[in-house]
């Protein structure tokens, strides 16, 4: 049904859309941290390495309890000011409470992503983005065999306008986006135990409405931008944030129930690194029963290398 060629194509479109080059995390005086678990609107030249996640589940009558540990690395580099491409790639493994494991690489992701708007007053910036997920480049036993196309809209909003002090220093960022699987169903092949005869088994892909938002309160906006309470380091440095990552079968199974995860945290951004920690609790009973942490290392190279692999790659050329 798609195609990676009608995915560049989407690319090529996306490339050609107006928008405005921003400095990495800046809108007017509103730094905007790179979150964990959603996606941040800005175009950059970056690098978390590592994310690292471990979620217990809890199981049920038909999955044992297990440990599910989540090695991920993703590297974001400019064409463009306002133009971006990234690469994503993670290892997974699970340790099951009968002894048994299963490890593997998930699919590999390619991303582009471009900004749209940016408001230096208003604290607010838009940008358009559009994932493939290559199905069949992870393991077998972890990854899709199909692909799937994400396109996406992220947003940024500081509320560094309003009259109120005490809320200057929130504010929110956010996704919104549509999986596109390139199958409408997958068949797999067993052995029936009772009989010995192979079954088929059809399993429907859904489109999938996904959902993300993070609201943060920026203690150095509030050192910086609205008064100095006199705090020092570690502290002057805390973005504390909630975030909330969702998605929703849209079609092709019965059951449409959100799922998804709210991670509670606090984010510690430097010039050129930055250290998150949340933890991981399940959004509903839906979305399971275990609790886990949520840890990155993340990389400014814009800042890091600003004259050489943190230009973008045309204004390097030039």
């Amino acid at each position: 049904m798609r195609t990676p060629s009608l995915l560049l194509a989407g690319f090529a479109a996306l490339g050609t859309l107006p928008g405005a080059a921003v400095a990495h995390g800046l809108v007017g005086q509103r730094f905007f941290p790179a979150t964990i678990a959603t996606e941040d609107p800005f175009v950059a030249d970056e690098l978390a390495l590592p994310t690292l996640s471990s979620v217990r589940n809890n199981g049920d009558a038909e999955t044992p309890a297990s440990r599910q540990t989540t090695i991920a690395v993703d590297f974001a580099k400019r064409i463009t000011p306002d133009l971006a491409f990234s690469i994503g790639a993670a290892h997974q493994r699970f340790s099951f409470a009968d002894q048994t494991r299963l490890r593997g690489f998930e699919n590999v992701e390619l991303g582009l992503k471009k900004l749209l708007y940016k408001d230096e007053a208003g604290e607010a910036l838009v940008s358009a983005g559009l994932s493939w997920e290559i199905g069949g480049s992870g393991s077998r036993a972890i990854g899709e065999r199909f692909d799937t196309y994400t396109p996406t809209v992220f947003f940024g909003k500081g509320f560094g306008n309003v009259a109120s002090d005490w809320l200057r220093p929130f504010a929110v960022t956010g996704t919104l986006g549509v999986a596109i699987p390139g199958r409408s169903s997958t068949s797999s092949i067993t052995v029936d135990p009772d009989t010995g005869l192979a079954v088929t088994q059809v399993e429907r892909n859904p489109h999938v409405l996904q959902l993300g938002l993070a609201l943060q309160y920026s203690i150095p906006y509030l050192q910086s931008a609205v008064k100095d309470i006199g705090l020092a380091a570690p502290w002057k440095n805390m973005v504390p944030v909630i975030e909330l990552a969702a998605q929703r079968p849209l079609d092709r199974v019965d059951r449409r129930s959100w799922t998804g995860t709210v991670n509670p945290g606090v984010l510690w951004p430097g010039k050129y690194v930055q250290f998150g920690l949340e933890a991981v609790i399940p959004l509903n009973r839906a979305s399971g029963h275990g609790v886990g942490v949520l840890a990155q290392l993340h990389f400014f190279l814009d800042d890091l290398f600003p004259q050489t692999v943190g230009r973008p790659l045309l204004a390097a050329a030039r």
